[in-house]
């Protein structure tokens, strides 16, 4: 199960690493910000200030480098990078992880989309609904806050309903996440028959059910056997545990994997000491008994919120896998 704050932040914030640079975020030239909702956000919450955007210090590098995180979203955003050259007609919406607490927009945002726009792809970058711990209510994952999973749902509606303006198969939009954006990804795969929040335009009319998903070392995905117990949920899905059974892992209650849920790719570290493994097992698992085309891929090693930056590492060559299974499910050309 993952902690409330992802581990590798915390050791940011613990070791005092990071940059005094306080700056609202902003994509690269030539791309504009939308906001996804016209009016009033649902389900409206509190921040301790506003938004900001810090860069980590030497302490706390991928690869070698810094990378960006966003704190104190209230007014999500979403940002459209088109294809360069030539267009397959798929898009995805990428959602940077960060906890629920902030989001890891470069390293798991940006990059992402520098990583898909040349391969015909259109991304979209989702800047969803985050809050730190502080006085106020925080962010969380669906059902304990509603917030992120709203903001979701309306993207890739709104997607949708811009897919012949922007040059997008409304058959081939997807989605992508990392860590708690991985399990953000399956929230949309697995809640899309109805919406969390009233219509507010045409785009709500639209399907907010994604036709792929890409979860890269998700969290939120299993539960305890006594985190499960303690709640009333779907059928019980058991990973067994070496060390005992009281340690086994079961699928989370709250995600309801049925024959609609999309074809979904997995990717995790055994060594990931954020997220556990059995996450990833636990929904392959449940994914699995539904019938739904699913692909996994375990390491032994690489940790956790190396983004797509390559390492010595295998696992960091993940792009290449995502490409060829895009292709084996029909959503580029192999």
């Amino acid at each position: 199960m993952t902690k409330p704050l992802i581990l590798v932040l915390g050791v940011v914030f613990a070791s005092g690493a990071l940059s005094t640079q306080q700056t609202t975020w902003q994509p690269s030239p030539g791309h504009a910000q939308i906001p996804i909702w016209p009016g009033a956000v649902p389900d409206q919450q509190p921040v301790a200030g506003p938004e900001v955007a810090k860069t980590t210090g030497k302490e706390s590098l991928v690869a070698g480098r810094p990378w960006v995180y966003v704190g104190n979203v209230s007014r999500p955003t979403m940002t459209v990078y088109s294809p360069k050259g030539k267009n397959t007609g798929a898009a995805v919406v990428v959602f940077p992880g960060g906890g629920y607490q902030v989001l890891a927009i470069d390293l798991e945002g940006t990059e992402i989309c520098d990583w898909l726009t040349p391969k015909g792809i259109t991304c979209v970058l989702l800047k969803y609904r985050v809050t730190d711990v502080g006085p106020y209510p925080k962010s969380g994952p669906y059902p304990e806050s509603p917030m992120a999973l709203e903001d979701a749902q309306r993207t890739v509606g709104l997607v949708r309903f811009h897919a012949a303006e922007w040059h997008i198969d409304p058959h081939k939009i997807g989605v992508l996440g990392f860590s708690a954006g991985g399990h953000l990804a399956a929230a949309t795969s697995t809640h899309f028959e109805k919406r969390l929040y009233p219509a507010v335009d045409a785009a709500d009319k639209e399907s907010c059910r994604p036709d792929f998903a890409v979860a890269i070392y998700p969290g939120h995905l299993s539960l305890s056997a006594a985190e499960w117990d303690a709640k009333q949920g779907t059928k019980r899905i058991v990973v067994p545990h070496p060390a005992a059974s009281d340690k086994a892992h079961a699928l989370n209650p709250d995600l309801h994997v049925t024959r609609q849920t999309p074809p979904t790719f997995l990717l995790q570290a055994e060594n990931d000491r954020v997220d556990n493994v059995d996450d990833s097992l636990a929904y392959y698992i449940a994914l699995k008994e539904a019938g739904i085309p699913v692909e996994m891929h375990l390491y032994a090693h690489g940790g956790h919120a190396f983004g797509l930056r390559r390492t010595q590492s295998p696992i960091t060559g993940w792009p290449q896998l995502v490409e060829t299974w895009l292709g084996t499910i029909g959503m580029i050309s192999k």
